[in-house]
C-alpha cells in the first residue's frame, strides 16, 4: 500500500487516511496460470497413458511444485504463522472431503484394524486423513462395482496423496527455506539435489518407509519449491541472462543420461529414477522461470483458453486428487462395451483405443468440479462455485484487503 504524499509533515486532504485506503489484491501472473494448466492436463494424460517419455517432455509434478514455491514466497511477506496456517486451511478440506468419501467407501467393504495386522495403531494411522504428514492408510485389494468402478479402486483413489504430504511439508518448512534462501542463495537451492545424490549413491541409508519417503520427495522436487521462491524473491534476476541457457542444457543431459543408464529404456520412467528426476526437473524450470514473461493479461493467441486455464487453476487441488479415479470409472465403463457384439465384432479397435476413456476421464473430471470442486472455495472462504471459469456468471466480487495466499 502507497503511504499517504506527506508535504510539511501534514498528510495532504485530498488523500484518504491510511486505514481507509483498499488494499490491491495481487495481479495473477497468466505465465504461471498457462503451466499449472499443461501440468495437470500431462498428469491425466500421462496417469491414463503410461507414456515414460511425457514426464521427460512436460515435468508437471516439478513445475506444480516451483509455482506453489513461488506463490508461498510471495505469501510469506505476512507473518509467517499466518500463512501457514492459511496454506493448510486451503489445502486439507479438499482432501478430508476425499477422505470421508473415500474411507467410508473401504470401511463399507469390509476394511478394519485387522486388515493391517496393526489393530492398536491402525486407527492412529487414520488421523494422516485429516493431517497428511506421512501417507494415510488404505485398504489395497478391494474389489469394484461390477462394471462402474474397477479392482483395487483404494489404491487407485490413495495414488496421488504422495504430491499432499509433500506440499504440506514444503510449507511447513517454508519460512525456514525463505531465510536460508535469503543468506545462502544457491547452497539453499542445491542442496536438496545433494540429498537427492547421497541417497541414489549410498551415502544416506534410513530404517523405515515414512521418513525416508518424506525425505525422497523433498530431495527430488525440494529444489523446484526453492526455485519458486528464488524466482518471487528475485534471485535469479541477479545472474546474467545468458548463464541459465548455457548451465540448464548441461544438467538437463546429465539428469537424462542418468536416467537412460539406470533403466529408463527397460519400462522404467522418472517416477523410478528420484536423482535423474531432481536433475532433469530442476533444469526445465530453471529455463521456464527464465523465460517468464509476467503476463497480467493473455497473449492475444492465448485469450480463447482464458475460460479453461481459469477453470483448471480454481480447481487444480480437486483435478488432482480425484482424477486417478475418474480414469479408473472411465476405464471400467468403457470395457463393458466389449460385451455389445456390434461393438466387438466391428469396432475393436476403437475398443483398443486410450483416446475415448482419455475423454470419457474429462467428463468424469468436469463432473468431479461440479459435485466436490465447491469445497476449495469453502477453504478459502469464498463464495461457492460450482463451475468458476472466470465467466461474468462466476465472478464474485473480492472482498477489499483480501490476498491470494
Amino acid at each position: 500500500m502507497t503511504a499517504p504524499i506527506v508535504s510539511s509533515g501534514t498528510a495532504d486532504p485530498a488523500q484518504p487516511a491510511p486505514s481507509e485506503q483498499p488494499r490491491r489484491t495481487p495481479v495473477r501472473d497468466r505465465y504461471f496460470d498457462l503451466l499449472r494448466a499443461i501440468a495437470l492436463f500431462r498428469v491425466v494424460f500421462y496417469h491414463l497413458m503410461g507414456w515414460a517419455w511425457l514426464p521427460v517432455v512436460f515435468p508437471s509434478m516439478g513445475v506444480m511444485f516451483a509455482l506453489a514455491g513461488n506463490l508461498m514466497a510471495r505469501s510469506l511477506k505476512r507473518p509467517p504463522l499466518q500463512v501457514v496456517r492459511s496454506r493448510m486451511r486451503r489445502l486439507l478440506p479438499p482432501l478430508w472431503l476425499l477422505g470421508a468419501i473415500g474411507v467410508s467407501g473401504m470401511l463399507l467393504q469390509g476394511w478394519s484394524p485387522n486388515s493391517d495386522g496393526h489393530p492398536g495403531w491402525w486407527w492412529f494411522h487414520l488421523t494422516f486423513w485429516i493431517v497428511p504428514l506421512s501417507d494415510p492408510p488404505y485398504a489395497e485389494g478391494l474389489q469394484g462395482i461390477h462394471g462402474i468402478l474397477g479392482e483395487d479402486w483404494a489404491s487407485e483413489l490413495a495414488g496421488p496423496l504422495w504430491y499432499i504430504r509433500a506440499y504440506l511439508w514444503f510449507v511447513l518448512l517454508s519460512p525456514f527455506l525463505l531465510k536460508a534462501l535469503r543468506a545462502l542463495p544457491w547452497a539453499t537451492i542445491l542442496s536438496p539435489i545433494a540429498l537427492s545424490a547421497a541417497f541414489e549413491f549410498g551415502y544416506l541409508n534410513l530404517p523405515g518407509e515414512r521418513i525416508p519417503s518424506a525425505l525422497t520427495d523433498f530431495s527430488t522436487f525440494g529444489a523446484c519449491w526453492i526455485l519458486g521462491m528464488a524466482h518471487q524473491e528475485g534471485v535469479l534476476k541477479r545472474i546474467p541472462r545468458y548463464v541459465v541457457p548455457s548451465v540448464t542444457p548441461v544438467i538437463a543431459y546429465l539428469g537424462l543420461w542418468y536416467a537412460l543408464s539406470h533403466g529408463f529404456k527397460e519400462g522404467h520412467d522418472l517416477d523410478d529414477i528420484p536423482f535423474a528426476q531432481s536433475l532433469w526437473s530442476f533444469a526445465t524450470v530453471l529455463i521456464l522461470l527464465h523465460i517468464s514473461p509476467s503476463w497480467s493479461e493473455w497473449p492475444r493467441w492465448l485469450r480463447p483458453f482464458d475460460r479453461l486455464i481459469t477453470l483448471l487453476n480454481s480447481r487444480a487441488v480437486t483435478i488432482y486428487l480425484w482424477h486417478n479415479l475418474c480414469i479408473l470409472v472411465a476405464a471400467t465403463l468403457w470395457d463393458q462395451l466389449w460385451g455389445v457384439d456390434v461393438m466387438w465384432r466391428h469396432f475393436s479397435w476403437l475398443l483398443e483405443s486410450p483416446w475415448p476413456v482419455l475423454a470419457f476421464t474429462w467428463v468424469l473430471i468436469c463432473s468431479c468440479i461440479v459435485w466436490f470442486g465447491w469445497m476449495e472455495d469453502v477453504a478459502a472462504k469464498r463464495k461457492p462455485q460450482l463451475w468458476p471459469d472466470g465467466s461474468s456468471g462466476s465472478r464474485t466480487k473480492p472482498r477489499a484487503g483480501t490476498h491470494r495466499g
